[in-house]
C-alpha cells in the first residue's frame, strides 16, 4: 500500500500531519525513538545523516546533522519535553539556519489495528512568516520523503 503524509496548514501558527504506516504502533515507536535508526529514514536521501545526540527523556537533547554531497552541513536540534512511551512525544525543533525560531512538535501515534498505526503530527510556530517559511522551503516534499524512507525502514525490520 502505497501512502503520502498528508500536510494541512491549521489557523496561521500550526501544521498538521498525518501518515498511516503498515506496521504495529510498538514498532512504531520503538523505530521513531533509536538513534542508531535514525540515519536510515530521517530527511533527504540524497543526503547522510549523523545523530550527534539523542537523549530521550524530558529534558533530554536531540541533534541531527544532515550532509550533502558537497560535504555542507546542515543542523537541526531541540530538547525534548514529554516522553509517554508508545502515545506520543514532544519536542523542540530549530534549524541552524535559523536560530530563534523554535517550533514546538508533537508527535501521537495511534493504534488503528494490530498492525497498522497512524501517525499524527502537530507543529507549532511563534509566527505566521515561520510557518508559511516552513511551507515555502518545501516542508511537505522532505517530510513525505522522510516518511516514505521510514516506511520501507518499518517494512524490513519486520519482515
Amino acid at each position: 500500500m502505497t501512502t503520502t503524509t498528508t500536510v494541512t496548514p491549521v489557523g496561521d501558527k500550526e501544521i498538521h500531519t498525518e501518515r498511516i504506516f503498515n506496521a504495529p504502533r510498538q514498532l512504531v515507536w520503538d523505530t521513531f525513538i533509536d538513534p542508531k535508526l535514525i540515519p536510515e529514514w530521517w530527511g533527504l536521501q540524497s543526503n547522510t545523516t549523523r545523530v550527534d545526540a539523542m537523549d530521550v527523556r524530558p529534558g533530554g537533547a536531540w541533534r541531527f546533522v544532515q550532509i550533502d554531497a558537497e560535504g555542507t552541513e546542515n543542523g537541526f536540534s531541540g530538547e525534548f519535553r514529554e516522553i509517554n512511551p508508545p502515545d506520543s512525544v514532544v519536542q523542540t525543533f530549530e534549524w541552524d539556519g535559523m536560530p530563534g525560531h523554535v517550533i514546538v512538535e508533537t508527535a501521537s501515534f495511534e493504534v488503528i489495528d494490530e498492525n497498522t498505526t497512524r501517525l499524527r503530527g502537530v507543529s507549532r510556530f511563534d509566527a505566521a512568516e515561520d510557518r508559511d517559511g516552513m511551507l515555502q522551503m518545501g516542508m511537505e516534499g522532505g517530510l513525505n520523503e522522510s516518511h516514505d524512507r521510514f516506511d520501507e525502514l518499518l517494512a524490513r525490520i519486520s519482515a
